[in-house]
């Protein structure tokens, strides 16, 4: 089973609110790997919008995506992009 992690900053000004976090949610469902974010050491599944907003990833968070599957790193790569893209805002 593959295995990849990164490092992602929450750059965008309202942190992993309840829309960015449903953004994650859409984008974790349609990869078969298992998902999971990390701040500090509270583990969230990336599926799971109620464990994700319970993260409070506020802006400069540093947060870990570990996915684990056959499709892991494009998994990682797109929820990379999506932090990167400030899930659409534009702060």
């Amino acid at each position: 089973m593959i295995k990849i992690q990164r490092s992602v900053t929450v750059i965008n000004k309202l942190g992993l609110h309840a829309r960015a976090s449903a953004q994650l949610v859409k984008l974790a469902g349609t990869f078969n790997s298992n998902i999971w974010l990390t701040l500090d050491h509270q583990t969230a599944n990336g599926k799971n919008i109620m464990e994700l907003m319970m993260l409070a990833a506020s802006q400069g968070s540093k947060i870990v995506v570990t996915a684990e599957g056959t499709d892991a790193a494009n998994a990682v790569a797109d929820i990379e992009t999506l932090f990167v893209d400030r899930f659409g805002e534009t702060e």
